[in-house]
């Protein structure tokens, strides 16, 4: 019986290249010159370091400026709270979301439910797998999927005919 998998998932390698490119143009800019700004990226965070409230805005866009030339939907990212570190510097982490929310997930399963696609629709940890018996419904639902949830990048794989 054909199926996918509806993901929510980051291609990392992009937005490692991303990260390296902003951090490239952060340290070559005239109006970073001696201040401390940078990008620190640990596994599924990326800490922006900024000499104070300007600064860091301006490491934030020219990140999302990065991620969004390498075709990386800055969806993806979760703003945390901005902390003080010493002096006037600023540091925020930001949160890489990787995997479905249990409610986006409801959402989904309701979405494909309530389009009386026969297809079936079950959560299966982070990702929502979609079966049906004919490889035209299954092409009809991800066309249905990407147009009604606009909360989170949906990304469809494992596809099995």
């Amino acid at each position: 019986m054909p199926s996918f998998d509806v993901v929510c998932e980051p291609d990392m390698i992009e937005v490692k290249n991303a990260l390296e490119q902003a951090n490239k143009e952060i340290s070559t800019r005239f109006d970073f010159k001696g201040s401390d700004a940078r990008i620190e990226q640990k596994g599924e965070e990326l800490t922006l370091f900024g000499d104070d409230d300007f600064k860091l805005r301006q490491v934030r866009d020219v990140l999302l400026a990065k991620l969004a030339k390498r075709n990386v939907d800055v969806r993806f990212l979760k703003d945390g709270k901005l902390e003080k570190i010493s002096g006037d510097k600023l540091k925020q982490i930001v949160e890489i979301q990787k995997g479905i929310s249990t409610e986006l997930a409801k959402k989904i399963v309701r979405i494909i439910k309530d389009s009386k696609i026969k297809v079936q629709a079950s959560i299966q940890g982070d990702a929502v797998r979609v079966t049906g018996a004919k490889r035209d419904d299954l092409q009809t639902t991800m066309a249905m999927l990407r147009k009604d949830v606009e909360e989170a990048p949906l990304g469809f794989n494992n596809f099995r005919d």
